[in-house]
């Protein structure tokens, strides 16, 4: 057929050999654009390292970090001032409360009666004033006729000795006379003694206070039991959490100054444990980045409060004796403390192990 035909022939291989130029010049394109991806890729990749490697030269040392740290926060132990019976509670464990929120109260009857014993005394003590009062007033009126009896004598005494100068007088109604002036000074003596004491017994114990040695005192009394009275009733002093409370069951006998039960304040704080290596550059103020273990991608900033004056080591029960011949050195820890600067999301429990990190150049 091809012989037939030799127009067909001809054209056949030159059709195919112009499929083969255009399946050969094809990938052109497709190689100048790995070309270009290689050069970029051999670009990228130096730049990369140099941004790195300019990034830990700048940062180096800048940051020190810790995982030794926990939260730490106040804890009060709540004790009765009073002792007594416990006859309500209002609180459980974990509850949280305000500041003034009654938490306890202890049996009032033996102070109430303590303090109506008190009125009592008092009432007995301003009647007793009011008698020294009286009893001032009637020394008082003593001594007025201890001096009209003064008086009277040394007149007597006086026309006396004028009669015995002229002998119209014995000598025993002389030497009466006599007797009766020396009488009647000693009588305004102890007038006078008597009015002093009552004056004293009505005086007032404090100077200036105007009120008399025994009001004052059963005034004290009183007081006294109107505040062991309101001690009965013990009140949260801070907000915070309650804490063991097995010894608060109504019925238990409390005595005072033995802890009821435990406050925590809301008021959390780390103590961080660094090397005493990474102190050089740490200062107080610097801000600070804290971890939790208890929640994962919680992100809390904090600020160094305070650097500690002594290590761990140096505060324990038993510090390390470092004076024999095998010594190792040991890197100390020192605690810092860190303060929160921002409102956490989760609540921050006392013990919590926390990572720290610290920028020691906040302006570098």
């Amino acid at each position: 057929m091809a012989d037939a035909d030799p127009k067909i022939a001809t054209k056949t291989p030159d059709v195919a050999a112009a499929n083969v130029i255009e399946s050969v010049e094809a990938p052109a394109p497709v190689a100048k654009k790995r070309r270009w991806g290689r050069i970029g890729l051999m670009a990228i990749v130096p730049l990369l390292i140099a941004l790195v490697g300019g990034y830990f030269y700048l940062t180096g040392g800048r940051y020190v970090s810790t995982d030794n740290a926990y939260v730490q926060q106040d804890t009060i132990s709540i004790s009765p001032d009073v002792s007594g019976r416990i006859v309500q509670v209002n609180v459980k464990e974990n509850q949280r409360v305000k500041a003034g929120d009654i938490l306890f109260v202890i049996d009032q009857e033996p102070y109430k009666n303590a303090l109506a014993q008190a009125d009592a005394a008092l009432a007995t003590a301003r009647v007793q004033v009011a008698t020294l009062s009286t009893d001032t007033g009637s020394a008082a009126a003593d001594v007025e006729s201890a001096n009209a009896d003064i008086a009277l004598a040394v007149g007597t005494y006086n026309r006396q000795a004028a009669l015995m100068k002229q002998g119209f007088t014995t000598r025993a109604a002389f030497d009466a006379a006599a007797h009766e002036v020396a009488a009647a000074k000693a009588r305004l003596a102890t007038a006078r003694a008597s009015a002093a004491k009552a004056q004293s017994q009505l005086g007032s114990g404090v100077v200036g206070s105007g009120v008399p040695a025994a009001v004052q005192m059963a005034m004290a009394e009183r007081d006294k039991a109107v505040l062991n009275l309101s001690r009965t009733v013990v009140r949260a002093p801070k907000d915070g959490i309650i804490s063991q409370t097995s010894r608060l069951q109504i019925g238990n006998i409390t005595p005072s100054g033995v802890p009821a039960l435990s406050l925590v304040t809301q008021s959390p704080w780390v103590t961080a444990n660094f090397k005493e290596t990474d102190l050089a550059n740490m200062r107080v103020g610097q801000p600070a980045q804290l971890t939790f273990d208890a929640y994962p991608g919680l992100k809390v900033c904090g600020q160094v409060q305070s650097i500690g004056a002594e290590t761990g080591s140096a505060s324990s029960i038993l510090p390390a004796q470092n004076a024999t011949g095998n010594w190792v050195k040991v890197t100390q820890r020192v605690p810092v403390r860190i303060a929160i600067t921002c409102k956490p999301d989760r609540a921050l429990i006392a013990g919590l192990s926390s990572d720290v990190s610290i920028d020691t150049k906040p302006n570098g």
